[in-house]
């Protein structure tokens, strides 16, 4: 039997330069979560929302602490905390965790809370490298450096609340990407992250780049989890997203891909996180109700 899905809201903007991102998770659950799981005869509960500071409450300079630019990083910690907490838990109860965003932030307690000592391979989906640090982030934006901070990129290394021992460079894959900063693209092509540009995409398939994705992190890993960022998506298909870049895959080409994911990961799949959704920059909510199909795609949902 599926196990049931757990929904936890994380109201996370502190990351991002753009108001409005702290919303997605509403939106998300009113684009239809909770239809598009009954469609597959899925059970899914709602967790609720984590308490999370908002950017008045907070020390937007309070990052130098790590040697550079970090907005809000004291909050950012204790928010991831406080995701990892909860997802633990949600999968000490057997059940699975879905993490709706927020921010991309947010992932670095989403996936310290899913691996518990076992190997863990990720999939990333994002338009985004997401390898800053506070030291080359061109921005200080932390949702620019959740997976900086889970390989132990720099002076993340030594900070338990992000970096996680169970994540290794050859367990990563990096799909979609297209906005690279040139500190990101260096580390990349030095490092042994699974990275699959959008021009890779455009000449071998989305099909046949996420399965190369799925087979290379999950070859000697107990587990996989996913993190999709809804700007993996043409601006087109999603226009809220905090930071829309053109060029992204097409509606079709994203469902594929995450149907890919449960077809090769099935129940390996141990955790899953949709950021980015802002519903101020979306159009009738189209975003999140993509994002809600997306899920259900990652988790089973087939036309047939």
């Amino acid at each position: 039997m599926k196990r049931t899905v757990e929904t936890l809201g994380v109201p996370m903007d502190l990351g991002a330069d753009r108001r409005g991102v702290d919303m997605g998770p509403s939106a998300i659950r009113y684009g239809g979560l909770n239809a598009e799981f009954d469609a597959i005869e899925r059970s899914i509960v709602d967790g609720g929302d984590l308490s999370v500071p908002h950017p008045e409450e907070g020390d937007p300079e309070g990052g130098t602490q790590l040697g550079g630019k970090a907005k809000y990083a004291e909050e950012t910690r204790t928010v991831c905390e406080r995701v990892a907490q909860r997802v633990s838990a949600v999968r000490d109860d057997g059940r699975f965790p879905l993490v709706l965003g927020g921010d991309h932030s947010i992932a670095i307690g989403g996936v310290n809370g899913v691996t518990d000592g076992e190997s863990t391979g990720v999939i990333w989906f994002d338009a985004h490298g997401d390898l800053n640090t506070p030291q080359t982030t061109p921005s200080g934006n932390i949702h620019g450096m959740p997976l900086a901070a889970l390989l132990g990129r720099g002076v993340f290394a030594d900070k338990s609340w992000a970096h996680c021992p169970e994540i290794d460079e050859e367990n990563v894959a990096m799909v979609g990407l297209r906005s690279l900063d040139e500190g990101e693209r260096s580390y990349i092509r030095d490092s042994n992250i699974h990275a699959y540009p959008i021009s890779e995409i455009d000449q071998r398939g989305i099909t046949a780049v996420t399965e190369e994705a799925i087979d290379a992190v999950t070859a000697d890993t107990d587990q996989l989890y996913v993190s999709l960022d809804m700007d993996f998506l043409d601006p087109d298909e999603a226009p809220g997203v905090g930071t829309p870049v053109r060029g992204g895959v097409t509606y079709r080409e994203s469902h594929a891909a995450l149907e890919m994911v449960q077809d090769k990961a099935g129940d390996s799949l141990c955790g899953m996180d949709v950021v980015e959704v802002n519903p101020i920059l979306d159009r009738e909510n189209r975003t999140a109700e993509l994002a809600c199909e997306l899920a259900a795609s990652a988790l089973g949902k087939r036309i047939l």
